[in-house]
C-alpha cells in the first residue's frame, strides 16, 4: 500500500474564503437506504447493501439484552452480495497484492459484556498477517428487538487502519447471538475515512462462529471501560454553543467554506469544561458511535509523542536536551550527527537536508523506502544517511519525519540506559505518567512500531485517537502540562512551544507568520484579525487536513479531514469574538 506519513504540508492557515455559499453539510447517501437489517437479511439470500447507518443502532423500543456475550467471535467465509466501491485511489491501492484491500483481514477477537456495552479485549491497532489492513476495535452495544426470535443483537464500531501507516477507514458490524453459542452471519459496512489518497465504500456479510467461554481479565476490562466512560469530557452538540455563549456563531467552526463537507470526518470545540461536537457523518448517514470513532494522528504525533516525550524526559534530566544524536544513535556515527542535539532535532533544525524549499524533502518520492520499511535497521539507516549536512544545527528549519524517527530512537536509547534493556520510552514517558492520569482511551496506549524485535515507535506518526483524547491532550498542554497540580513535563519547554516565552520563539517555518518550536506550530493571527500586536496561536497539524488549535483564550478547536486543506482562520475570528485574545488599539 501507499505508505505516506507526511505531516502538515502546511498551506496558509488563512485560506481564501470561497465565493459561493455554504456547501451541504455531511457525507449523505445519494439515495434512500434500508434502515433495518432483519434476521432474514442476516441469514437468508444476499441482502442488498449498503444499509443506512441507522440499521446498526438500537431502534426505538429496543429492550435490555436477554443474552450475555462472553468469548471469541470468529469471522469466516465471505457471502455473496458484498461490494467494494472505489471513490478515490491515487496510488492504485485497491488492486495491489491481488486485491487484498478489498477484503477484511482475519478476525478472531474476544469480547465481554457489561449491561448494554460490548467490550473488546484488545484495543488499539491489532497486528494482522494482512498485507493491507489491521483492525481497531471499539466498544459497541447489545440489545433485544422485535423480529430476532429471542436472540440478542450486537453492533460494533471498528476501523481498518492501513498497515505500517495511519489511514483510517471507519465502519460498523452487526450480528445476532444467544448465550449457548448461537450466532448469525455478520453484516458490515464502511462508508467513511480519514485518508487523503484512498477512499472507498464497502459492505458485505460473512459467516461467523461464537465460542462462548470465560474471558480471564473480564473484571479489569469492565472496570477500565467504566472509568473510560466516566472520565469523558461532557459533550453538547455544536449548535448549543449559540445558546451557551449568546452571539457566538457555531457555523464558523468546521465551516464548509474552509473545509469541504465531503472531506470532513468530525470537528469540535472545547471551552469551559464542555466539548461541543460536530460532523461525524458518513456516506450512509450519521455515524452511530461518534464517541468511539477512531482517528489517525499522522503528524500530530510529532507534538504528542516526540514533543511531550522529550519534555517529560527533560523534566527528569535537563541534560538530555544538550545530548547529541551521535552519542545516542550509533548508526549515525560518521554522518554529521555528532554535534546535533536532541533539542535541535525536536525543532527540525538539524542542518541535514537535500533542499530547504518548503517540505520539498518530505514530499519527494525518494522518501518511499523510509515509509515502506517495516524494520528498524532500514529506517534508521535512511534517517542517518539520506540527508547530507548543509547548515549549522539550530539555524534553519526543514521539515523531516525522519528527524522525529531519529529523536524517538535517541529517546529509546536514553530510557534504556536509565531503566534497563526492557524499558520502552513510549510507555515509560507517555502512557504511564500522562495518558493514564488524563483518562485517555486505551487505543492511545498503542502506537505504530517497527515489525521487528526492536519495536521502535515511529514517533512522528502512528497514534490512534478519539475525539475525547484530542480535547484532553490539548487542554493538558494549555494548562501547562500539569496533572493534579504537578508538572509532568518541562514547563519551560512547553511555554516556549506555546509561544508564551518571547525569548524562545522558535524558527520561522513556511512563512514569517508561522513558527515551529519544540514540535509545535504557531500562527501569528495579528494581520488577519487586525490586532495591534502579535497574536500567536499554537496548533498541531497532520497529513491530509488534520489540525488541533490551542487558542490563547483557552479555547480548543480541532478537525479531522482528508481533502488536503489546512484552514482555521474563521474559527480564529470566532474564538476571538467569544473570548478575545487579540489586542486592538
Amino acid at each position: 500500500m501507499r505508505l505516506v506519513a507526511a505531516g502538515a504540508s502546511l498551506l496558509a492557515v488563512t485560506a481564501a474564503v470561497a465565493a459561493h455559499g455554504p456547501a451541504p453539510q455531511g457525507k449523505q447517501p445519494a439515495a434512500a437506504l434500508a434502515a433495518v437489517l432483519t434476521r432474514a437479511d442476516l441469514e437468508g439470500a444476499p441482502a442488498s447493501g449498503p444499509w443506512a447507518m441507522a440499521a446498526f443502532a438500537p431502534p426505538a423500543g429496543a429492550r435490555a439484552p436477554s443474552h450475555v456475550f462472553e468469548g471469541r467471535l470468529l469471522l469466516g467465509q465471505e457471502l455473496p452480495g458484498g461490494s467494494f466501491r472505489v471513490l478515490s485511489d491515487l496510488y492504485a491501492e485497491a488492486d495491489e497484492n491481488h486485491g487484498a484491500a478489498r477484503h477484511l483481514p482475519a478476525f478472531v477477537f474476544a469480547f465481554v459484556q457489561n449491561g448494554t456495552a460490548l467490550i473488546p479485549q484488545q484495543r488499539g491497532a491489532v497486528r494482522s498477517a494482512s498485507t493491507e489492513w489491521e483492525f481497531v476495535l471499539e466498544p459497541g452495544r447489545v440489545w433485544d428487538q422485535d423480529g430476532d426470535d429471542g436472540l440478542t443483537r450486537a453492533a460494533l464500531p471498528f476501523a481498518l487502519e492501513e498497515r505500517n501507516a495511519n489511514c483510517m477507514h471507519n465502519g460498523v458490524l452487526t450480528f445476532l447471538f444467544g448465550s449457548a453459542g448461537q450466532v448469525s452471519n455478520v453484516a458490515w459496512e464502511i462508508g467513511q475515512e480519514t485518508c487523503f489518497y484512498f477512499k472507498f465504500d464497502a459492505w458485505g456479510r460473512v459467516r461467523a462462529r461464537y465460542i462462548s467461554a470465560p474471558v480471564a481479565d473480564k473484571a479489569r476490562l469492565i472496570a477500565q471501560y467504566e472509568r473510560e466512560v466516566a472520565d469523558r469530557v461532557p459533550t453538547r452538540p455544536i449548535a448549543s454553543l449559540a445558546a451557551d455563549y449568546p452571539g457566538a456563531d457555531p457555523g464558523q467552526f468546521g465551516s464548509p467554506l474552509e473545509i469541504p463537507a465531503k472531506d470532513m470526518t468530525l470537528y469540535g470545540l472545547a471551552i469551559d469544561g464542555v466539548h461541543y461536537t460536530g460532523g461525524c457523518d458518513t456516506r450512509f448517514g450519521p455515524y452511530i458511535y461518534c464517541d468511539e470513532l477512531d482517528l489517525p494522528s499522522y503528524s500530530l504525533a510529532k507534538t504528542l509523542v516526540a514533543g511531550l516525550a522529550t519534555m517529560r524526559a527533560a523534566l527528569l534530566d535537563p541534560r538530555l536536551l544538550s545530548a547529541t544524536i551521535g552519542s545516542l544513535v550509533p548508526e549515525c556515527a560518521g554522518h554529521g550527527w555528532d554535534d546535533v542535539t536532541i533539542a535541535e532535532t525536536l525543532d527540525m533544525a538539524t542542518g541535514h537536508y537535500l533542499s530547504d524549499a518548503r517540505e520539498h524533502d518530505e514530499d519527494a518520492p525518494d522518501m518511499t523506502p523510509f515509509f515502506a520499511a517495516e524494520d528498524h535497521a532500514s529506517r534508521i539507516r535512511f534517517a542517518c544517511t539520506h540527508y547530507p549536512r548543509k547548515a549549522a544545527p539550530g539555524t534553519l528549519w526543514v521539515y523531516h519525519t525522519t528527524d522525529s524517527y531519529l529523536l524517538g530512537t535517541a529517546l529509546a536509547a536514553w530510557q534504556r540506559r536509565r531503566a534497563g534493556a526492557a524499558a520502552d520510552f513510549f510507555h515509560d514517558l507517555l502512557v504511564e505518567p500522562i495518558w493514564h492520569p488524563l483518562g485517555l482511551s486505551p487505543a492511545v496506549d498503542v502506537t505504530r512500531r517497527t515489525r521487528d524485535a526492536s519495536r521502535q515507535p515511529f514517533t512522528g506518526y502512528g497514534l490512534t485517537l478519539r475525539r475525547d483524547d484530542v480535547v484532553k491532550l490539548a487542554r493538558f498542554m494549555l494548562q501547562g502540562g500539569r496533572i493534579g497540580g504537578e508538572a509532568v513535563v518541562d514547563p519551560a519547554m512547553l511555554n516556549a512551544a506555546l509561544q508564551r516565552d518571547p525569548a524562545q520563539p522558535g524558527l520561522e517555518a513556511a512563512s514569517v507568520d508561522v513558527r515551529y518550536h519544540d514540535g509545535t506550530w504557531a500562527w501569528n493571527a495579528a494581520a488577519y484579525l487586525g490586532c495591534s500586536e502579535p497574536a500567536w496561536v499554537p496548533f498541531i497539524s497532520g497529513y491530509g487536513g488534520i489540525q488541533v488549535v490551542m487558542f490563547p483564550d483557552g479555547i480548543v478547536y480541532y478537525y479531522f479531514s482528508d481533502g488536503g486543506v489546512w484552514a482555521f482562520a474563521r474559527a480564529a475570528r470566532e474564538a476571538d469574538r467569544i473570548r478575545p485574545f487579540c489586542r486592538r488599539g
